[in-house]
């Protein structure tokens, strides 16, 4: 039987606010989402791990240098002291794959966050101001997008000269447009939104308006874009290695890797082709599947069929996301 004591403070415990890492309104969509969705993340989010984790202890995890080449033999096929081989010009295969994924995570972290940069801010500006600003970013902004990727990466290169952070900012302005894009189109139609109008008859100042009532409004489709340019980018620098754009040998780089494997395919040496080329396809494919899977949770749309027929493009990416994450004036 039960006392009024007890009962007094169950009461109390079940009014007790519970402790959350993260607000409710942003597990909702990963609850509503199906569970193939959830997979694509888990699976994609594990292969990038793995590759992060190879790119921090590197150092532990093997004990050649991407560099090192005295007292390692030349073209030596694969065995126990060289599980991948060797290349041509005497350094360790699997020493250039674990430090060439370290090189391909910064090249990559540095350019889609140059990226995020400066096309969210100008795609929040361009899209709540409008006028001639809206209109003269967006003309910059298609005429950049013209290009293709790769001849825009390559051109930019080719300016810049080879570096790290240069392929990183040859790589950011091919991605700088997507990013404006996409902001810009959700925050023309948030700006409509009666809680915007709410903001602007209480006095809100536009600073106030754009960052703390749309800009959380847009956000959302940033974590999806950001890992599907990040796959891309593995694509791209390789591309930009592989051409002699990248970076300054002998750095650790998949892309050049492969350049020099030509010249070795002809001989019958395959390993110093095959290992860096799985390397660009299994980081990639992680990257990617990432990406869609957080694609399917955040776009409603998606969330609500289970598995849509056909994945949006980027610039759709998370239309209808505004009105899940909106936040009410009044009630600030």
């Amino acid at each position: 039987m039960s006392t009024p004591g007890s009962d007094t403070e169950r009461a109390v415990i079940a009014r007790r606010p519970r402790l959350r890492l993260l607000p409710e309104r942003w597990l909702r969509p990963w609850r509503e989402a199906g569970r193939f969705a959830r997979t694509v993340v888990w699976v994609g989010a594990g292969i990038t791990a793995i590759f992060v984790f190879i790119a921090i202890f590197a150092p532990f995890i093997w004990h050649y240098s991407g560099t090192a080449y005295q007292g390692i033999p030349k073209l030596a096929p694969p065995s126990g002291k060289h599980p991948f081989g060797t290349t041509s010009i005497n350094f360790d295969v699997l020493a250039r794959v674990l430090y060439g994924a370290r090189l391909a995570l910064e090249v990559v972290g540095l350019s889609v966050t140059f990226s995020v940069a400066i096309g969210l801010p100008l795609g929040l500006y361009a899209g709540y101001r409008g006028g001639w600003q809206d209109r003269t970013l967006v003309m910059v902004m298609d005429s950049l997008y013209a290009f293709p990727g790769l001849l825009l990466a390559i051109v930019v290169a080719a300016f810049l000269g080879r570096g790290v952070v240069n392929a990183s900012v040859a790589i950011a302005v091919v991605y700088i447009p997507q990013y404006f894009r996409v902001i810009r189109n959700h925050v023309i139609s948030v700006r409509e939104e009666v809680f915007v109008d709410a903001a602007r008859a209480l006095g809100a100042k536009r600073r106030t308006i754009v960052w703390r009532y749309i800009f959380f409004n847009v956000v959302q489709s940033i974590p999806v874009i950001f890992s599907l340019n990040a796959a891309d980018a593995i694509i791209t620098l390789a591309a930009l290695g592989f051409l002699g754009y990248g970076v300054n040998p002998p750095t650790p780089e998949w892309g050049q890797d492969l350049s020099r494997a030509i010249h070795d395919l002809a001989s019958g040496v395959w390993w110093t082709a095959l290992f860096p080329g799985l390397a660009i396809v299994i980081l990639t494919t992680g990257m990617t599947l990432l990406g869609e899977g957080l694609n399917d949770i955040v776009n409603p749309l998606l969330r609500r069929v289970g598995i849509g027929t056909q994945t949006p493009a980027i610039g759709t990416v998370a239309q209808g996301g505004a009105a899940a994450g909106e936040t009410q004036v009044l009630e600030q």
